[in-house]
Order: structure tokens, then C-alpha cells, then sequence
């Protein structure tokens, strides 16, 4: 068990109660400490149009996210150059082939309540929260502010990620 999985079921057990059930494509990682990079991270795939599986000939014309939406979170030692320590959320819109649109930051704490998570999941499927907008000048961006608060167990989930870093990294 990775140390941000009880914290990821509880984001995951929030969006299943919104009516926003992630796919099974959703994990958990740390797959990339091995190598150059060393951080947690998870993948949350959505698919709110209910479109994500058809052909797309199949896919009405101007259907949003029509082949899913994914929340990532990632924790980071900060051992890369130009990353900061700690955690992050971002959102991107997948593309047919599976790949992502350039991940967009979800304007949420880092280790933000599950029911934060869903309510800027929420501003992001009606495009409140424009993918791409914190990366490309002359895009609107969200100002309204950090969404909701933090998890009540943050102080938990941090330490235990601090103790990974120190032992999985």
C-alpha cells in the first residue's frame, strides 16, 4: 500500500457519491521513483459524457470530454529541478488515442478535501475551469480563488509521504 491511498479512496469514495464515478482506469503509483523522477502519483479517469468508449463516429458533434477527463495528483520530493516539494492537483481532457491535453492545475490545495475535489470537478465539466487556462497567456483563467479546504487528515497523509521519501525514493 502507497502512502496516499487512503487519502485517494476517500477522493475516489466522493466522486463516486457526487454521481461522478471514476473509470477503471484510475491508479496509484510510484513507478517513477525508480528512475529520474521520484514522486506518488495517482490518475483519476472520468467520463462525464458517458461517451468515453464509443467510436468516435458514434460521439455526437460538440460533446464535451468525449473521451474522458483525468484528475492527477502527484507528491513531490523536490529532488527535480524547477519542482517544488510537496503536492499538486491537475486536470487534463484525454484525447481518442489516450493520450492528454497538457495538464491544467486545479485550483484546489494539494491535499485538498475529497468534497474540494468534487466541486472543482464539477466547475471543470461545465468549463468553468478552462483546461489550459493557468498555462496560455490570452486564455481566461479561473479567478475565483483556491477551492474548498484541505483534508482532515493532511497533516497524516504528509508525514506518511515524508517518511516514504525517505525509504522509497
Amino acid at each position: 500500500m502507497l502512502p496516499h491511498d487512503p487519502y485517494i479512496n476517500a477522493v475516489y469514495d466522493a466522486l463516486t457519491a457526487a454521481g461522478l464515478e471514476p473509470t477503471d482506469q484510475t491508479w496509484t503509483s510510484d513507478a517513477e521513483t525508480r528512475g529520474t523522477y521520484c514522486y506518488l502519483d495517482t490518475v483519476i479517469t472520468l467520463d462525464p459524457s458517458g461517451t468515453r468508449n464509443l467510436d468516435d463516429d458514434e460521439i455526437p458533434s460538440g460533446t464535451p470530454w468525449p473521451h474522458g477527463l483525468i484528475l492527477i495528483w502527484e507528491w513531490h520530493t523536490g529532488l527535480e529541478e524547477n519542482i517544488e516539494r510537496g503536492p499538486i492537483w491537475q486536470f487534463a481532457e484525454l484525447k481518442a488515442d489516450g493520450s492528454n491535453e497538457y495538464p491544467t492545475d486545479l485550483p484546489v490545495h494539494g491535499f485538498a478535501s475529497p468534497a474540494a475535489i468534487v466541486e472543482a470537478t464539477r466547475k471543470v465539466i461545465d468549463h468553468s475551469i478552462g483546461a489550459g487556462s493557468s498555462h496560455d497567456f490570452g486564455r481566461p483563467g479561473w479567478g475565483g480563488g483556491i477551492i474548498g479546504d484541505s483534508w482532515e487528515h493532511a497533516d497524516q497523509l504528509e508525514a506518511a509521504c515524508a517518511a516514504w521519501e525517505k525509504t522509497g525514493a
